[in-house]
């Protein structure tokens, strides 16, 4: 039976900090969560936490990642199947960040502007010696990408429905049929439903 402890964003931002800090080189640390959840806002957190502790870090967003809307959207703009498969380009960013950072020492920050539909035109940035790259948003786990670390953020059910606005609602069960049929254990997995009472399962 998991037990729980309460926790904050700072205080969870801390606790990765923590064990990153004592990882020594190049990093990448996945905070895996529907959009409700904000996992960009809390990467960025940690991405901060770090900075303040001499870490070269950034963080990226998983929708700085997707497909040209031809081909998220072949199927209408609201296929669950669509967003599960075809909206994120989880090819690139293995390409353009996990070997990319680790192999020849770059990255790139973005690929795709999701709004206008059009290259992001993002620079290749050179890796720092000891950088940690924060990947946030939905759906990174279970793909067979090779993070580092993971945190997975939890919404139940009306939570999700709660924060999502309801022209959004549609992604929904695609993100909730992925982490029920990919149950990776996460490095950490919280309750995120109200992030100031987050809980982290132990």
């Amino acid at each position: 039976m998991p037990t729980f402890t309460p926790t904050s964003p700072t205080a969870l931002a801390r606790l990765v900090a923590d064990r990153l800090v004592e990882l020594p080189g190049r990093r990448v640390l996945a905070v895996d969560g529907a959009d409700a959840a904000v996992p960009v806002e809390l990467g960025r957190r940690i991405v901060a936490t770090l900075a303040d502790r001499g870490r070269s870090a950034a963080a990226v967003s998983v929708h700085d990642f997707v497909r040209p809307a031809s081909l998220r959207m072949e199927y209408g703009r609201d296929d669950e199947w669509s967003y599960r498969t075809a909206w994120f380009d989880y090819a690139a960013i293995r390409r353009e960040i996990l070997d990319a950072m680790r192999e020849d020492g770059r990255w790139l920050p973005a690929l795709w502007d999701e709004q206008r539909d059009r290259s992001a035109r993002a620079r290749i940035r050179p890796a720092q010696a000891d950088l940690v790259l924060v990947l946030a948003g939905p759906m990174l786990l279970g793909r067979g990408l090779d993070f580092d670390l993971t945190l997975r953020l939890e919404l139940s059910e009306q939570a999700a429905l709660r924060l999502t606005p309801v022209d959004q609602r549609w992604t929904l069960p695609a993100v909730r049929d992925h982490t029920a049929e990919n149950p990776e254990d996460a490095t950490w997995t919280v309750r995120w439903d109200h992030p100031d009472r987050a809980a982290l399962r132990s």
